[in-house]
């Protein structure tokens, strides 16, 4: 089983790529090379191959990462399953995973929401995009201090409230009172859920 996220930066024609493609490019290249694993086309598209306990994450990951630029979003959708067919470009492949993605993807822009998954079983995914829905009520509010802090968080998840306020430059204080306005330990807590959740479904 794997992972297919297929998403694009919202008001991207807000900023010139340069501001915003070396951001979303870090993130991706963490997970494997262009073009297999991932890839970037029509402009500011694109769509990423990953195990499913990393999908929830690294979706989150790549929105608090766009969101610390201000006026930009990203619309992100998870689909998990099978790879029937790699062919060598992410773009090229088939599967269960790449026809959720797309789906839900669709969806997305119909609903005017920004993250959702599809997993193939509906009491989970009801579950999981209830939770999702709940936690967009605060992460599409993110304002770019929030934001910057959320990517730094889960890129550095070892990382003490004091290392983080001395590479931000600011009081050990400063750095609780923005993870509190984040609402980090939540999205921390949505993470954690999701990947126990999904451990009754990935073989």
């Amino acid at each position: 089983m794997i992972a297919i996220i297929t998403g694009d930066i919202v008001n991207s024609e807000q900023y010139p790529a340069s501001n915003w493609m070396p951001l979303l490019k870090k993130v991706l290249q963490k997970n494997g090379k262009q073009p297999e694993f991932w890839d970037i086309y029509r402009g500011d598209e694109f769509q990423l191959k990953s195990t499913p306990d990393k999908a929830l994450e690294l979706a989150i990951e790549i929105k608090a990462v766009i969101k610390s630029i201000k006026n930009l979003d990203v619309r992100l959708a998870i689909g998990l399953g099978d790879e029937s067919y790699a062919g060598g470009r992410i773009t090229e492949a088939n599967g269960s995973a790449y026809k959720r993605s797309g789906r839900m993807f669709e969806a997305l822009k119909e609903e005017k929401r920004t993250l959702a998954l599809a997993c193939g079983h509906q009491q989970m995914d009801q579950t999981l995009n209830l939770m999702i829905k709940l936690a967009l009520n605060f992460m599409d509010d993110w304002s770019t201090v929030s934001a910057n802090t959320v990517s730094y968080t889960l890129q550095h998840p070892e990382i003490s409230q004091q290392e983080m306020a001395m590479e931000f430059k600011v009081q050990q204080s400063a750095i609780s009172q923005r993870q509190t306005r984040a609402r980090t330990h939540l999205v921390l807590e949505l993470i954690e859920y999701y990947q126990q959740t999904i451990k009754q479904i990935v073989p």
